[in-house]
């Protein structure tokens, strides 16, 4: 069998449920409709499937979608998302499945990557798939959702959780998120990096980073601590101390400290932390320099620093990392 026939995209099946909202809906088809390898081949096959057979799904706007696949389709997934919906009925109220929606998921292969967007994470919790398991959802919601699923560890302050083969997020802009750190997964950092600038959203945002952050848009009257983050970002190979930063700005670290947190949600160190873990994975994927020569470039200092710091983020060691994407890249250059 030749390697071109070996190649099949990964299966990407959102089910589209009545009440569905049409931007979150339109979410996984633009991340997952864009990558590609090496070779300018679709790395994913997104497919929209409903519980019913093809026909019209009313969403929340003045208009329906015409839906193309039924429930079947759901066997050949190899990630299912469900997006928000406003009409799910007692899955909403009572925390239980439809018949109809009980049957649908039925199709879902044992093993299935399995994800949710703001309210679709009912779905998944109805159908018990986040018993004694972390999950979020829109931060409005949260109380009442942990009422409904007692035995589900909810986290509302956080814009996704990444829980391995099953993956929730909150609401709206945090669905780009969650899919672009599904790409990420995937395929690394490059390919995710590509698909953000294509989409022209931040290529990062961290899933432990707060979803509601009181004050998000400063006040133009006041100084921010935008011209701080650039400029650490042009140096994360250096060590940066709280009072540099701070200095950017013009404002005493008290003053900083407060106001950094306002405008991303996270500590400055929690924030330097992240980039330089994108840092370390963007030089582990692109580059042959030692594990050492990375972590001093990322700023991490020493190779057991940054490998504390990658297992605690991604859950693998630099070199395991390593060693999934520059294999995934070699074996690309290999059929070029």
């Amino acid at each position: 069998m030749s390697r071109e026939t070996e190649f099949r995209p990964h299966r990407v099946a959102v089910l589209a449920l009545d009440g569905l909202l049409p931007f979150e809906l339109g979410i996984p088809h633009r991340i997952f409709g864009r990558p590609r390898d090496a070779r300018g081949r679709l790395l994913y096959d997104v497919v929209t499937c409903s519980i019913r057979p093809p026909g019209p799904v009313r969403t929340d706007a003045d208009f329906a979608i015409q839906v193309e696949h039924g429930p079947e389709t759901l066997a050949t997934a190899d990630t299912v998302i469900v997006p928000a919906s406003y009409e799910l009925g007692p899955v909403f109220e009572e925390g239980v499945l439809t018949a109809e929606l009980a049957a649908a998921l039925a199709h879902v292969r044992r093993g299935t990557r399995l994800a949710s967007i703001c309210t679709g994470v009912y779905v998944l919790a109805a159908a018990g798939l986040l018993d004694g398991r972390p999950a979020t959802t829109h931060w409005a919601d949260a109380d009442r959702f942990q009422r409904l699923f007692p035995h589900i560890r909810v986290d509302p302050d956080v814009l996704f959780i990444d829980d391995g083969d099953v993956l929730t997020s909150a609401g709206v802009a945090a669905g780009i998120d969650l899919c672009l750190h599904m790409v990420r997964r995937d395929h690394g950092t490059a390919v995710a990096n590509d698909v953000a600038r294509r989409t022209v959203v931040p290529p990062h945002r961290d899933g432990g980073q707060a979803q509601y952050i009181h004050r998000p848009v400063p006040d133009p009257q006041q100084a921010t601590t935008t011209s701080a983050r650039a400029w650490a970002l042009g140096r994360l190979h250096e060590p940066i101390q709280l009072r540099d930063m701070a200095a950017q700005e013009s404002m005493s670290v008290r003053t900083f400290t407060r106001r950094f947190r306002e405008e991303t949600g996270v500590s400055p160190g929690q924030w330097l932390t992240q980039q330089r873990v994108e840092r370390a994975r963007h030089l582990l994927e692109s580059t042959d320099g030692s594990v050492d020569r990375v972590a001093r470039e990322a700023g991490f200092g020493t190779a057991q620093s940054m490998r504390q710091h990658l297992q605690a983020a991604l859950g693998v060691t630099p070199t395991a990392y390593r060693r999934t994407f520059r294999a995934e890249h070699d074996t690309a250059a290999v059929r070029r």
